[in-house]
């Protein structure tokens, strides 16, 4: 088990990649919708995202996964320690759900399909901040603890709410100048 802790500094690294690519594709979705108008800036854009999901995004995302099954495979008594790792697998389910919705929206602004508006895209970028903040809670812990995970929820909950009702949509006029 020396190298238990090798293993568990590439998860860890691993991680912390995919949540950057996860923080900032949406970002790049928020550009690409706001200045659909620009040709030459969507390019570079659509460049941009494609590099980061498939060359950065995948292969962190592959990463975590596998070196979080080799710790589980080589420490099967994590399984033993509370429901902090069954909510964290859960979190991570969803969280790959999510980098897979990533994909699903870089492919519609790609074909032009894409219905969703900056707005949605700064609001749906709050999601992998809330389940990373979820995760690695549970796993400094070896815990669920309630009241946190509740405030976490509420709190994005508004956050989100704030985004989507009140935030303003860039002027167009301006970015056109």
């Amino acid at each position: 088990m020396d190298y238990y802790i090798y293993i568990l500094i590439f998860h860890i690294m691993s991680f912390i990649s995919w949540m950057a690519v996860l923080f900032y594709l949406p970002r790049l979705y928020v550009y690409h919708v706001e200045h659909m108008d620009k040709p030459q800036f969507v390019e570079i854009v659509e460049i941009q995202e494609y590099k980061l999901y498939k060359y950065i995004g995948i292969p962190a995302m592959w990463a975590s996964i596998i070196s979080g099954v080799v710790m589980l495979v080589l420490n099967p008594v994590l399984f033993e320690t509370g429901m902090w790792i069954y909510a964290k697998l859960f979190l991570l389910v969803i969280l790959i759900g999510y980098d897979y919705s990533m994909e699903v929206y870089r492919k519609q602004l790609l074909n032009g399909t894409c219905k969703r508006s900056g707005k949605f895209f700064r609001a749906y970028n709050e999601g992998p901040t809330l389940l990373s903040i979820l995760i690695v809670t549970f796993v400094v812990l070896k815990d669920i603890p309630v009241y946190f995970t509740a405030f976490m929820l509420v709190l994005f909950a508004v956050i989100v709410y704030v985004l989507l009702k009140h935030a303003k949509e860039p002027n167009m006029d301006v970015l056109k100048k």
